[in-house]
């Protein structure tokens, strides 16, 4: 059980315009265990699981939410961090996938190994650990002599695909012996790559099958996804972590770039069912389409001038502001724009090591809270084949520069603040928005969606960024994230003239 808690930012990147999730009659989900992307992808000791990443598509920027496991679990099935506590046992009654499937008149199971009897909601037994099964405490399933009977034994998934009786949604939940959780059954004590092998031994048995299964071939989506890293990785929470889609609507040979987490994932598999009622943070989230379709890439579009007049003279990035070895004051602007033989999905600023910008665009222009001091900058960049473009700079930012009163915001109390723009104004674009989060606990991040889509994320405290936007009336929302996992926010209605 893992012992410390940590959540950070949700991010969703849209990475291939018009791209969309194809929707699919049997979604199956394999959950993995407390193991992070570098030590899974390229591993010797998981040969199948590569193979299926090399031949299918591969999220190669996909990371959990939070740690310990359960967390990741609660978010990727109700689209929130319910608890961190493994220990758990409570019901509840949050929005959550099985509520909303059964809205839509869609079939669930949740096929997990060493449950002792269908319809159990009791605690762990054996190799079987209840907060890895999520559904066994939604009140709609422990409440319901019915749906109760959708918790079944694993043994009931090969009867099941066999008899062409798989539900539309079926979940799976391998043993703590055969998910690289713990070590295989039998062994007291083992290396971690022992652990993957079982892991990886267990895939090829009980996934293989469904693979060449003819219905499944015809409208199968298959999802695999590692729960949350190593404890000591604790990028985005939870940390970079291995996701792998196969299915006869999803891309061959394909690696994502997207910046993706396990909301994006459960927006994308209720997509995928055709369920357009989202629980939680799904609702706010962006899917995974660009893992969905020909794996035929595109012609690249003709290059344009970012709206900042910066634009790429070559392939690669080109960053047109600040200039490597200047001194500026705070907050530092910075404007790139990236350029490459295939569409340009992404960009992100990094400041000494740490994600401090990201948009889906070819260029970007914001400006950037600095502390004094010479800094190491990369401003990178991703095409939809996976090639990575960066530019390196190094900035020197003067003590004592004065900040400009327009970018000074302060969260009067508990929640977001937002300084500009003021509620019901009328605005010209680009729009500044300046905003601030106070929690009961450390603020981790805030993002800013407009019109419901993520558009804007920083890991800190305040933000201060301007968003091209179109006439008419906007939603302009405002998040926070507290290290506790609580969530404050700000909606308004804007103008653009």
């Amino acid at each position: 059980m893992k012992k410390y808690f940590a959540v950070v930012l949700i991010l969703g990147l849209s990475v291939l315009a018009g791209a969309q999730v194809s929707q699919a009659g049997h979604v199956v989900v394999v959950l993995e265990e407390n193991h992070s992307y570098s030590s899974v992808i390229g591993s010797s000791a998981m040969p199948y699981l590569n193979s299926l990443a090399t031949q299918n598509a591969l999220a190669t920027q996909y990371f959990a939410n939070t740690h310990p496991s359960i967390g990741n679990y609660f978010m990727m099935t109700t689209g929130q961090i319910i608890t961190n506590d493994d220990a758990f046992m409570a019901t509840i009654s949050n929005d959550n996938m099985v509520r909303q499937l059964l809205s839509a008149g869609k079939t669930w199971k949740s096929y997990a190994e060493g449950l002792p009897s269908v319809g159990y909601t009791g605690g762990d037994t054996g190799a079987y650990a209840r907060h890895h099964n999520p559904f066994s405490y939604f009140s709609d399933v422990v409440n319901s002599s019915v749906q109760k009977l959708n918790l079944v034994p694993f043994s009931q998934f090969a009867a099941d695909l066999n008899n062409g009786q798989l539900p539309n949604f079926s979940y799976v939940i391998p043993s703590k012996n055969d998910d690289a959780h713990d070590c295989p059954a039998g062994m007291s004590s083992c290396t971690d790559a022992q652990k993957l092998s079982a892991a990886d031994n267990w895939l090829q048995s009980n996934i293989a099958p469904l693979l060449n299964n003819p219905a499944f071939q015809q409208d199968g989506l298959l999802v695999i996804v590692f729960d949350e890293g190593f404890d000591t990785d604790t990028a985005y929470g939870g940390g970079h972590v291995a996701m792998v889609m196969a299915g006869p609507k999803v891309k061959k040979g394909f690696k994502s770039t997207g910046l993706y987490q396990h909301e994006n994932l459960l927006r994308t598999l209720m997509d995928a069912l055709g369920v357009n009622s989202y629980p939680g943070n799904a609702a706010f989230a962006v899917d995974m389409a660009d893992m969905f379709g020909s794996s035929t890439t595109p012609p690249p579009p003709s290059p344009s001038p970012s709206p900042s007049g910066c634009i790429a003279g070559a392939v690669g990035v080109t960053v047109c502001s600040p200039a490597s070895g200047s001194t500026v004051g705070s907050p530092v602007h910075f404007s790139a724009a990236a350029k490459s033989g295939n569409p340009i999905t992404a960009m992100r600023i990094y400041i000494d090591g740490v994600s401090a910008y990201t948009i889906a665009a070819a260029s970007l222009d914001t400006s950037l809270p600095v502390s004094s001091g010479t800094h190491s900058v990369f401003v990178q960049a991703w095409d939809t084949t996976g090639a990575v473009f960066k530019t390196p700079v190094t900035l020197n930012v003067g003590s004592g520069t004065p900040t400009p009163t327009p970018t000074s915001c302060t969260a009067s109390a508990v929640g977001v603040t937002v300084c500009t723009p003021t509620a019901g104004t009328a605005v010209g674009s680009p729009v500044q928005v300046l905003a601030a989060a106070q929690g009961n606990a450390p603020i981790t991040a805030m993002r800013i969606y407009l019109d419901y889509t993520s558009a804007y994320t920083v890991n800190s405290s305040t933000l201060n960024t301007s968003l091209t936007m179109g006439t008419g009336t906007h939603s302009l929302i405002v998040q926070a994230w507290d290290t506790t996992g609580a969530v404050y926010k700000s909606t308004q209605t804007i103008t653009v003239q």
